[in-house]
Parts: C-alpha cells; structure tokens; sequence
C-alpha cells in the first residue's frame, strides 16, 4: 500500500468505524496496529468492534502486549463510558521503592510510552498515591516512594458515562486521570484530551441523528451506504407526514368554505414547529450535559409549557392582527372572529409544541432509546397535526 502509517492513521479517524475496519483489511497488521495506537481510544475500539474476527485476533497479536490486554479489557464496559478510552498504566510502582530505583526504571520506561504521572499501588494494585516528576527530580535518591508521594488521588471509574466523567473532570484540568474499579484498583488511564475528544464525536453526532442521519455516516461515505442508512427515515418521515396530511382532510369542507384559512396554515405549522424544536434543543442539551437528574423532568417539561403559553401571545397576538388585516383587506364578513381563531390556535399550539419538545426526548430516554435519535421526525409530526388540527378546528367551531 501506498498510505505511510500517519496517513492510515488520518484515514481511520476521518472514516466510518465500518469503513476504517474495511480498509484496515487491505494493511499489514503489523500497519493496522500501529494506527490504531495513535488515533483516539474510542475511535480505535469502534473499529476493532467492526473487524471480523481473525483480522482483530491478528492485529491484537501484533500490538504492544500490554495494549492488546487494554483493549480486550475495555470491550466489556459501554460504548459511552469511561472504560471504552482506557490505556495500560505503565509507570506504576510500589511504596517502597526508592526515588533512585523508581528514576532508573523510568529510564526505560518511557522509551517506549509518554509518562506523565507515576502510580503507587498496593499489593492488590489498589491505588494509593501518585506520583509527580518534579517531586522525583528534586527528592533526596534514598527516600520512599510512599513519603513523596500525593496520598488524596482523584479517579474516575470505568463504567461513568462521558458526559458524567466530563462534570466531574472540568475544573480539575489534569493531564492524566486513573481509573479505579470499586475496590480502588487500578485499572488504566484516560488522558483528559482524549475524554474531551470522545465526547465532542459524540455531540457532533446529535444533529444528524435528530433527523435520521446516522452518527456513523461520515463525508467519505460512499452514497449507496448513505441512501441505506438515511433513506429508512425518510420513509418513516413520509408516513407521519400522511398523518398530518390527513388531519387537514378532515377539514376540506372548512377549506372550501373559508379559502383564507389554507394561507395561514405554513404560519401555524412553522411556528408551532420553531417552538418545539426550541424546547427540544434545550431538553437534548441538558440530557447530553447531564442537567437533568431524574425527577427534575416534570420541572423541565413545565417551564418549556409556560414558555409556549407566553411565546404563543405574543406571536399570537401580530399574527392575529395580520389575519384580520388581510381578511379584511379580501372584505371577509367575519375578519375579527379569524383573527382570533389565529390568535387562539397559536397560544395552544405553542403550548403543545413546548411540551413535546421537552417530552420526545425525555420519553426516548425512558425506553433506553438514543434522544436525538429522529427526535425532529416526531417532533415535525406532532407539531403539524396539533397546530393545523387546532387551528382548523377552532375555525370550524367558531366561524361556520
């Protein structure tokens, strides 16, 4: 092959996990290896999830022993968690060494990794302190590791998901964390870059999937793979879109009497919608920075219902002006009663938009199901039906 092993490594971390593991079938493993060691940890699991099962036995055998026990290990935590980016430890050292014993095996240790803390650790590989090189560097060569060392260690633990792991990392702006199971054993490390990287791919992935674009559709996709993976939802977006448009058959007899009703109708649509996708940013936004403890939903939901209710007057109240204007401009009999059938359907719109906006997600979540996963199709749908149904409706009831 062509590709030097920095490009394989750029090609991989630009391509979908499917795809780099396809074209990690047409490199050495030796090649293979070496690339995945370089690109984020998460993105090097995803791709040895999708690499069939004699080439990832094959690259396993041809990485660094302890970086294949690494990332067998990680498999068993979530794709979202802290355990999918772990790295070996490898400066890791008993309490009783001394500076001058731990300095020499340092020497060679870091020929073959980037060190930035050492690691004390038990008999049971319990964590017990870290170690800083300065502290080493200026320390008198016969003192214990266990007099030199930072007894209060923060870790995080392998099953946190990111967006927890994040929170709990933000102000703390260290380079390396370990992660510790339960017992405080030491399990690996997570550099703090490589957690905010792995959370930034996933947020990137939010706005696709809201709509029905995949998170692992990426720009070299080739197009028959795209078609296969967006094409479902728009077919699912055809059929709630027949819905809405069924909801305004039900009404063709109110159309045909009042014409100046069909003119409104992509007013109502589109801002009912504005006012859903609204609340639903704010509610993926707090899901996705875990603002949203359980039990704080219904707080949630009722905030983004006022803010419907008070969205809905005040766009309600020009849209109306501007229905009984234009009726009134056509000579309609009835402009005053139209423009508080807009006025009306607009605050009640918006109301249940806000409401489906909060409660889509939040109702996604609860069946374990991704919340940006085609929140918008449902969203849209919702939307639509509510506010031409209200909007029609209350012209029916009011007007004929």
């Amino acid at each position: 092959m062509t590709e030097t092993p920095d490009s394989l490594q750029d090609a991989l971390a630009r391509r979908a996990p499917h795809e780099a593991a396809a074209m990690l079938q047409d490199h050495s493993d030796e090649d293979g290896a070496k690339a995945l060691q370089a690109v984020n940890p998460m993105i090097a699991q995803q791709i040895l999830a999708e690499l069939d099962d004699q080439k990832r036995c094959s690259i396993l055998a041809a990485s660094p022993i302890e970086k294949a026990h690494q990332w067998m290990h990680n498999q068993q935590y979530p794709e979202d968690s802290v355990g999918w980016l772990m790295e070996p430890p490898v400066a890791v050292f008993r309490p009783q060494m001394t500076i001058r014993e731990t300095i020499d095996a340092l020497r060679v240790l870091t020929k073959k990794a980037f060190i930035t803390y050492g690691y004390v650790t038990d008999d049971n590989n319990r964590l017990i302190g870290v170690l800083v090189m300065r502290d080493l560097m200026l320390g008198e060569p016969d003192k214990l590791l266990k007099d030199v060392m930072w007894p209060n260690v923060f870790s995080l633990r392998p099953d946190m998901a990111l967006t927890e792991a994040m929170k709990a990392t933000v102000n703390r702006h260290f380079p390396v964390y370990p992660v510790c199971d339960h017992e405080h054993r030491l399990l690996g490390l997570v550099r703090g870059q490589t957690l905010f990287e792995a959370r930034a791919i996933e947020i990137s992935a939010q706005a696709g999937t809201m709509v029905g674009v995949e998170k692992e559709e990426r720009l070299t996709t080739p197009v028959g793979r795209s078609l296969k993976l967006r094409h479902p939802w728009l077919q699912v977006n055809l059929i709630t879109a027949f819905a809405a448009a069924g909801v305004v058959g039900m009404f063709q007899d109110t159309l045909d009497k009042v014409l100046l009703l069909a003119v409104f109708l992509p007013v109502m649509a589109g801002q009912s919608g504005n006012a859903g996708f609204q609340a639903l940013a704010v509610a993926l936004r707090g899901i996705t920075l875990g603002d949203i403890p359980p039990g704080q939903e219904r707080r949630l939901v009722m905030k983004e219902g006022l803010l419907g209710f008070l969205n809905g007057v005040l766009v309600g109240l020009t849209a109306g002006l501007g229905m009984w204007a234009y009726a009134a401009w056509m000579g309609h009999a009835q402009s005053m009663m139209l423009g508080v059938v807009v006025f009306a359907a607009m605050v009640a719109s918006c109301i249940i938009s806000g409401f489906c906006g909060a409660l889509i997600p939040l109702i996604l979540r609860r069946f374990g199901t991704d919340p940006a996963t085609a929140s918008g199709i449902f969203l849209t749908t919702a939307t639509d039906i509510v506010s031409m149904g209200i909007f029609l409706g209350l012209a029916r009831w009011l007007i004929l």
